[in-house]
């Protein structure tokens, strides 16, 4: 076996595809197999090449080709990639991310894989985020949780318990105002971290099922029940739940705000515990709750963004990348690749092991047992990317000044009228 690495979106034009032995019946794989990857981070990268070699010990017949592109690089590039049939396997995303290159039909249709190999079993909680027009698009390799990360030990200090409903939320974050910190530390500045806490409000106010209808164009913006959503939002605004000026922060510059004590907590990824712990904070003072629950009729939905691999559709060995996906998602890969020492996130086979981390075990807890309404893949993946930063600046605009929600509601409805 020969693994050669690349960088860049180098075409693999010339490359000669062999026909591969099927890989069900036990024979070796044969051929070559072209990998494209956006896992360019060093960890990541790591982890990429990690699979690669390993996957190709196993199959000493088969030259895999890998090449790895920089992610914001690869937004632009994946679809010539596709489009020039240079490529078996390629990195994406879940949800609605999928659906220009499912529409253009640039994805092959796996559903018969999650069939025959029981992917249906072992990632159940994934496949819906996998499904688009009765297929099965891919195969998701990580993905973790958000949630409210907070002060355990402020909380201590005032006396309060993590919250299970709005209830409590509000009374919390009036106890903790009363102290003289914020509730909430955010950076909006790069207006992702505002659609976080709309996806949060929106599902706990209307469900997952009407959120994703939302975020599919079906539903208007100016509808009563998107302004109830907004109405939540905005009785934690008036109360001064969110640190001043979070327009002129990053994410990352939020962070000092929770660390030095002037805020009790933040909404975000699980991403986020890196930088908390390297800033001095120990896992005493951190502590990490499910976003409460607004209307109990209402099933809890979860935003967990996951990444994904995908079988061009028109894959010269397409045996190859089908047995390189099985390999990807088996329980031993997902539990070594996604360990605090690689990703640091959550396994997709419902049983691989779960690194012994406080907030891994949390999240893999929520996301297997509570988050029964769906799994959404975060505002900017479930929205077309046109309609999500007109939406996010919205979204931002309201965090500044509640008084501009018509105007806001407006600009949406208009925008979604124009590109649905």
């Amino acid at each position: 076996m020969r693994s050669i690495f690349k960088t860049g979106a180098v075409a693999l034009a010339s490359a000669t595809m062999l026909s591969g032995a099927a890989f069900a019946d036990g024979h070796a794989l044969s051929g070559e197999l072209n990998i494209f990857s956006d896992m360019s981070n060093p960890a990541p990268r790591a982890v990429m090449e990690g699979m690669v070699e390993r996957f190709g010990a196993e199959h000493p017949d088969l030259e895999i080709n890998l090449v790895i592109t920089d992610r914001e690089a690869w937004k632009t590039q994946i679809r010539n990639v596709l489009q020039s049939g240079t490529a078996d396997v390629v990195n994406w995303y879940a949800g609605n991310r999928m659906a220009p290159y499912v529409d253009a039909g640039l994805f092959m249709d796996i559903s018969d894989l999650w069939e025959e190999s029981g992917l249906t079993e072992t990632l159940a909680s994934t496949q819906g985020s996998m499904t688009m027009d009765d297929g099965i698009w891919g195969v998701p390799y990580t993905y973790y949780q958000w949630g409210v990360y907070y002060r355990e030990d402020i909380f201590a200090e005032l006396g309060l318990e993590a919250p299970t409903t709005w209830e409590e939320e509000l009374a919390n974050c009036q106890a903790i105002i009363d102290s003289g910190r914020a509730c909430y530390t955010i950076g909006t500045k790069f207006l992702w971290t505002a659609g976080g806490w709309f996806d949060y409000l929106n599902m706990r106010t209307n469900g997952y099922d009407f959120h994703m209808a939302l975020t599919a164009g079906e539903v208007e913006w100016t509808d009563p029940r998107v302004r109830a959503t907004f109405e939540n939002w905005q009785t934690l605004i008036d109360m001064g739940a969110f640190i001043d000026d979070h327009q002129t922060y990053s994410w990352q510059e939020a962070l000092p705000f929770m660390v030095n004590g002037e805020a009790a907590s933040y909404l975000m990824g699980n991403f986020a515990v890196a930088p908390l712990r390297e800033a001095g904070l120990s896992d005493d003072q951190l502590g990490f709750y499910q976003f409460p629950q607004i209307d109990a009729s209402i099933e809890m939905g979860e935003d967990a963004p996951t990444d994904t691999f995908h079988v061009a559709a028109n894959a010269a060995n397409v045996e190859a990348a089908e047995a390189f996906l099985l390999f990807v998602t088996s329980a031993e890969n997902q539990t070594l690749i996604n360990n605090g020492e690689n990703l640091g996130q959550l396994p997709v086979n419902a049983n691989s092991a779960v690194d012994d981390d406080e907030f891994l075990n949390a999240g893999f807890d929520m996301l297997s047992n509570n988050a029964t309404g769906g799994i959404a893949q975060f505002f900017d993946r479930d929205a077309p990317a046109e309609m999500a930063q007109v939406a996010m600046q919205g979204f931002q605009q309201f965090m500044v000044d509640p008084s501009t929600l018509d105007q806001v509601l407006q600009i949406l409805e208009q925008a979604r009228s124009r590109i649905y």
